[in-house]
């Protein structure tokens, strides 16, 4: 299992600064939602998370290790990452596409194995793509390229997932199966951090939320306590209705201060 932990972190891209001090720790066996207005620092701060930008103060620790003195192979196995707004350039099909998600545990070279088939079998049913197997991946529509792109990713098997807006793009039908199947992920032990911006989806799915503002950390708990009607308006901006159904939390943005 993963566990992560961020120390004071600062984060800038090129002279903007981006992060400011934010400060948590991420635990297995938990699903975290990432939510925030547009420019919260959200992406930021998952692409942070695997060393892909790099720290101007603070740290990231995986299990204990600086990430950016982790072997890029050996983070690859160890945290799943699907980024937002992938494009596809090449025609392969939908199972070759998945397939790629096993590289992190290829050798140059070598072939998929028994282990590796298996993984791709599984990864392609969790994300209900399997009657679309052999279409070339570019002929896709949208919410069809989201869920191959997210088989690719459970392919890996990592202990870890990181998925920026995993729903962009997916009709409403979609968006429930995949918060159940991170869900799902989370309650087998795995760590998994997802960027969302539907806030009803988050609180209903989420175990916790992480809730940025202007690159600060403002509220970091369970759903319930971090979105108040006195945050989503400060944060967002909104008046909100905020209420219960089905034993989860509905909240629906009613109007904008301005």
């Amino acid at each position: 299992m993963v566990t992560i932990n961020i120390e004071a972190l600062d984060v800038a891209l090129g002279r903007r600064s981006v992060l400011h001090g934010v400060s948590t720790t991420l635990e297995p066996g938990a699903l975290i939602g990432v939510v925030g207005p547009n420019g919260a620092g959200k992406s930021t701060l998952v692409r942070a998370l695997l060393g892909l930008v790099p720290a101007t103060a603070g740290a990231v620790r995986v299990d204990g290790v600086p990430v950016d003195h982790i072997p890029r192979s050996d983070l690859a196995r160890r945290i799943a990452y699907l980024p937002q707004g992938q494009t596809l350039h090449w025609p392969l099909t939908v199972e070759r596409l998945v397939a790629l998600g096993r590289l992190p545990h290829l050798a140059p070279f070598s072939r998929i194995g028994e282990a590796d088939r298996i993984a791709i079998e599984r990864a392609i049913l969790q994300a209900d793509v399997g009657h679309l197997r052999d279409r070339p991946a570019t002929e896709l529509s949208g919410g069809e390229r989201a869920r191959v792109l997210l088989a690719r990713t459970l392919a890996v098997e990592a202990s870890a997932l990181i998925a920026d807006e995993p729903l962009a793009a997916l009709d409403p039908g979609h968006q429930l199966e995949v918060m159940a199947l991170l869900k799902r992920q989370a309650q087998a032990g795995a760590l998994v951090v997802a960027v969302l911006h539907d806030l009803t989806l988050a609180a209903r799915h989420c175990d916790r939320l992480i809730l940025l503002h202007e690159g600060r950390l403002v509220a970091n708990g369970p759903p319930d306590a971090v979105l108040t009607a006195g945050r989503l308006a400060t944060v967002y901006g909104i008046r909100a209705w905020i209420g219960e159904a089905e034993g989860g939390r509905l909240i629906v943005p009613l109007d904008h201060h301005g």
